[in-house]
């Protein structure tokens, strides 16, 4: 592969560490948003099918509980998106230049799906609940679901790039977009797409489970309505949990030849790690190219504990489901279910680490070091970068948490999501003389 190097890592190494915690950090936590977003719109939308085909009032309840929460992680996921972004161009003028040909055009068509055509029809889910009959207002959720699902994957074919660079050719000591399909299917993006999709299941049906677990210890009076949402979300979680790792296993198995060092250091294979270093010095001139084997193999077994946890609780989790007496009266698995939302964000995030640690010192794998990719900023800068974008990260995740467990805790409230405003004050409904009627679930 062609060195995309056009500066010879004159970057202070402060300046370098500095910018990979930013990225990190800030990747990082969005990424956590989209893994809700992406498994809570899944959900939202097949409640919202069996609502419209069943015309039941409980089903409904359950697409406006669900979907307000989903909305509101969306809000705020969308926000640390956008102030992700910006570190292209603050942080990693290197990767710009040298790569921005070809992550420029999938990074292109996601920004278009996901700000244009989902952001549009979410909106119209949201504000056209009483103003559209029930077939076009749930369409609209399969259209912000799929495009959701499209943003996703044009994301990981930029990622996949940065792991396993194919379809392009090189021009001036710059990365050209040469052949659209060979970048589309890179198996590095394909594989983590379907592992991020199933991924997104699972913390999702962990989280559901565990808001219902809630209500449920608390002895709620909605006992119907929650008892159906912890069965939804343990009937999700599970098989959910299983494509997650045969998706995983299958991106473990491609390393070996995709990223042998990467592979070398999981394994620990120490003899193999001296040989490929020697090889990769040989071709690409000094330097150390093992990547850190705290964070590297340190990060997948994290993943993989996490993940043996989840395994054992969803099994026990869908025999427990089956019986009633137990998800109405079972209150220590109520307690554990609370505890265990956490789980699929802690497995999540250390795959995440495996995989964006394990290519170092590749910003692209085999193309473009790290040390090259990163602005000339001075230390000075970069740590005041790195106090604004944290906290406002934090700031950002500490709304959302407050949003969500408020209304979490409140239950399918008649003022939430889809409320009419046209009903009476004693809660009657609008007169059927009225332009618009509400949908009929």
């Amino acid at each position: 592969m062609a060195d995309l190097s056009g500066t010879s890592g004159t970057v202070s190494p402060e300046t370098l560490d500095l910018a990979r915690l930013q990225f990190g950090l800030t990747a990082g936590g969005h990424f956590l948003f989209v893994t809700l977003t992406l498994g809570l719109a899944t959900i939202v939308a097949c409640l919202q099918t069996r609502a419209t085909i069943s015309g039941r009032p409980q089903h409904a309840r359950m697409v406006r509980y669900w979907g307000q929460l989903y909305v509101i992680n969306y809000a705020v996921g969308i926000v640390t998106g956008i102030v992700m972004e910006f570190q292209f161009g603050l942080s990693w003028s290197g990767l710009t230049h040298g790569a921005g040909n070809v992550l420029g055009a999938a990074l292109a068509v996601e920004t278009i799906v996901a700000f244009f055509v989902e952001s549009t029809f979410l909106g119209l889910w949201i504000f056209g609940w009483n103003r559209f009959g029930p077939r076009t207002h749930l369409a609209m959720i399969w259209v912000v679901t799929f495009t959701a699902y499209l943003s996703a994957f044009w994301i990981l074919v930029a990622n996949g790039f940065l792991n396993h660079p194919v379809g392009h050719r090189m021009e001036a000591g710059q990365a050209v977009l040469a052949d659209v399909g060979a970048l589309v299917t890179n198996p590095r993006a394909l594989l983590a797409f379907g592992h991020v999709l199933a991924g997104s299941l699972v913390t999702a049906g962990f989280f559901m489970a565990g808001v219902s677990a809630y209500h449920l210890f608390r002895r709620t009076e909605e006992r119907e309505f929650f008892t159906l949402g912890l069965r939804t979300g343990v009937f999700v979680s599970a098989p959910a949990l299983m494509v997650t790792a045969v998706f995983g296993g299958l991106q473990l198995t491609s390393l070996v030849t995709l990223q042998p060092m990467k592979s070398a250091v999981f394994e620990q294979k120490t003899a193999e790690i001296a040989q490929l270093q020697s090889d990769l010095v040989a071709r690409f001139g000094p330097g150390d190219y093992v990547p850190s084997p705290a964070w590297t193999r340190g990060g997948a077994l994290v993943m993989l504990g996490a993940f043996a946890l989840m395994m054992y609780l969803c099994l026990a989790g869908t025999a427990l489901a089956c019986s009633r007496k137990a998800v109405v009266r079972f209150r220590l698995w109520h307690v554990v279910l609370m505890a265990s939302v956490p789980l699929p964000y802690l497995a999540m995030i250390a795959g995440w680490v495996f995989r964006e640690a394990g290519r170092q010192p590749w910003v692209v794998y085999g193309v473009l070091r790290t040390r090259d990719a990163v602005s000339d900023l001075s230390p000075a800068a970069m740590r005041a970068s790195l106090a604004v974008f944290t906290t406002l990260f934090l700031l950002l995740a500490v709304v959302n948490t407050v949003l969500l467990w408020r209304h979490a805790r409140l239950g399918p409230v008649a003022a939430g999501l889809g409320h009419d405003d046209r009903t009476d004050g004693d809660g009657a409904s609008p007169d059927p003389a009225d332009s618009l009627a509400a949908p009929r679930y």
